[in-house]
């Protein structure tokens, strides 16, 4: 059994126990994940059609159709040319279904039309059926994330080691020398590299700006991209020269905050727990109100996915679950920090998947 026709069979279980009757999935990573098959995010309409029982079917414009892979043990391909009306043909292999499961990144348009040809199905979020499963990586999807977080590290020890100039340089400049360095390294695609400086430090998505980074300042860069189908993401604060006395005392509460962190994402710890630990750290010392988002993000074939390390989370970490642990500080109009790693829960403990040094370290 191919490892598409598994998953496969695991989200037909999920249906069954959700009395889910059809699955509808167009583009994002659902579908890739279920079939091996990304689709573009076109007007035209692309969409496996897989019922609870009986054949899966991917509807896809005839001249995407040569893209396709096919996965005779997981569906059978029907193109359609540009005359014809996709959305009749998908509704009407979904005919009879009472409830619907459609992808997130389903385009409004498509969903809009699918109701109205649809009126006696209701319709519901596919997330429910498929997320418990893409959170749970398997040893292959665990070893992509290694492979691209070690990429992301190689980029990461050059910033570190003094291969990328800071000082006189703007943030645009090293941004792209980052996103450069990570596809040197293997990525096919970057999906950011934030790089803020100074009073832009305390923006935790800033984009990468001309302001010129200034000596004496912190920067914070935090980039990563996708390789393999898997994405990376790292988060380094380096010093352009010697940090002053108040920066470099909140760095040593940031990097406690996330090495505890670290060491409570043990199988069986609610979600929420980790972000408390990571948050009690730095509210003891006196920096609770500039610690201003979740603690962490699932990550995967999405940079951002479940589960969630934040408060309000109560599901217990498994075996096979991937996330960021990402505090920071932040000083508006003055400084900002964090700290990233990426890390799988497993039997074992908690597993990084990033392994360049943590400490603030002085760069020119």
């Amino acid at each position: 059994m191919s490892v598409y026709a598994e998953r496969v069979d695991r989200v037909r279980t999920a249906m069954d126990d959700q009395g889910v009757d059809v699955l509808l999935l167009s583009v994002g990573p659902d579908l890739p994940y279920l079939t091996g098959y990304e689709a573009m995010p076109l007007e035209r309409l692309t969409m496996l059609v897989l019922p609870r029982d009986g054949g899966a079917t991917m509807v896809v414009p005839r001249l995407e159709a040569p893209r396709v892979v096919e996965q005779p043990d997981v569906f059978a391909v029907l193109p359609w040319n540009e005359t014809d009306d996709p959305v009749a043909l998908v509704a009407g292999l979904a005919k009879g279904a009472g409830v619907a499961a459609i992808g997130d990144h389903t385009w409004a348009r498509f969903l809009v039309d699918l109701i109205a040809a649809l009126p006696a199905t209701t319709f519901q979020r596919a997330t429910g059926v498929i997320s418990p499963i893409r959170m749970r990586k398997d040893p292959h999807e665990i070893a992509a994330l290694r492979a691209a977080g070690a990429a992301a590290d190689r980029v990461a020890a050059q910033l570190q080691g003094g291969q990328i100039r800071m000082a006189g340089r703007t943030e645009a400049a090293v941004s792209a020398e980052l996103s450069n360095r990570l596809l040197a390294e293997g990525h096919e695609r970057v999906n950011f590299a934030i790089v803020a400086s100074g009073p832009n430090g305390a923006s935790p998505h800033h984009s990468a700006s001309d302001r010129v980074i200034q000596p004496g300042e912190v920067v914070v860069c935090d980039f990563g991209g996708r390789l393999d189908g898997y994405c990376s993401d790292i988060t380094r604060t380096v010093a352009v020269g010697e940090p002053p006395a108040e920066v470099a005392e909140a760095y040593a509460v940031l990097l406690a905050a996330q090495q505890a962190a670290v060491a409570a994402a043990v199988v069986g710890t609610p979600c929420e727990e980790v972000d408390a630990v990571a948050r009690r750290i730095i509210s003891d010392a006196g920096y609770g109100e500039r610690f201003i988002h979740r603690t962490g993000h699932g990550i995967g074939m999405e940079e951002h996915e479940d589960p969630y390390i934040v408060a309000g989370n109560a599901l217990a970490l498994a075996p096979g679950h991937a996330f960021s642990v990402e505090p920071g500080i932040y000083t508006p109009g003055r400084w900002g920090m964090r700290l990233e790693d990426i890390v799988v829960a497993t039997a074992d403990g908690p597993d990084p998947m990033n392994r360049v040094p943590h400490e603030l370290v002085v760069v020119e």
